[in-house]
């Protein structure tokens, strides 16, 4: 298989750097972990490597904790990326996960609390947002924050065992060539936690703010 084939080109070369920056694209077959604090740009990042593949006729997920429809599209918008005309041929398939509230977690379910908030048994069950070439996933660390059952074993010492069955899962995607970028912010979870989401990674990104005068770019 030729460079170009293994790998899933970013796009937008007219528009940034970022293609060529990154080698020409991401690996098929890859677990992709974004990390930065809150402001550091990881949605922003991750948006962008939505469209620009996207516009690569490369199908793409990504399931949003923080932005409902509505605020995904202005927020495209605010970055100069025209989202209606992938979202309505179903290039991209855009999901609120609602992980915080009462209201029903990835799009449906049950209302119960108990059982809504089992949110990493509710994820990877839901087969549509797997069938894509790319699944993004921002934010991965208030899916594992709000889940109960991973923050039990957690609270047990056991991270590893908490995060073994959903890494399981993600080797089995990734196994069928897609891609897997998930975008965490570790202050927010213990680095016990998030150490074996790590130790997977097969892209590891790092994003950190940088004060130039008063500005925080």
């Amino acid at each position: 298989m030729s460079q170009q084939k293994r790998l899933y080109s970013l796009g937008l070369d007219e528009r940034d750097r970022l293609n060529n920056e990154l080698g020409g694209g991401v690996p098929r077959g890859s677990i992709v972990l974004m990390e930065g604090e809150y402001g550091a740009g990881k949605s922003a990042l991750s948006q962008r490597l939505a469209f620009g593949m996207g516009q690569e006729d490369i199908s793409v997920t990504l399931l949003s904790t923080e932005l409902t429809v509505s605020g995904f599209i202005d927020q495209m918008h605010s970055l100069g990326y025209g989202i209606e005309e992938q979202l309505l041929d179903e290039r991209l398939l855009f999901l609120h996960a609602d992980v915080d509230t009462g209201g029903n977690a990835l799009r449906g379910g049950n209302k119960d609390n108990a059982d809504r908030r089992k949110l990493l048994k509710r994820l990877m069950e839901a087969d549509e947002m797997w069938e894509a070439d790319v699944i993004v996933i921002d934010t991965f660390d208030a899916i594992l924050r709000n889940d109960p059952n991973f923050e039990a074993l957690v609270r047990q010492n056991d991270e590893r065992q908490a995060a073994l069955e959903i890494i399981s899962f993600f080797r089995d995607i990734v196994t069928q060539g897609k891609v897997i970028i998930l975008t965490v912010d570790p202050s927010t979870v213990d680095e016990e936690a998030i150490g074996p989401f790590r130790s997977i990674a097969d892209v590891f990104l790092e994003l950190q703010m940088v004060e130039v005068g008063n500005d925080v770019p």
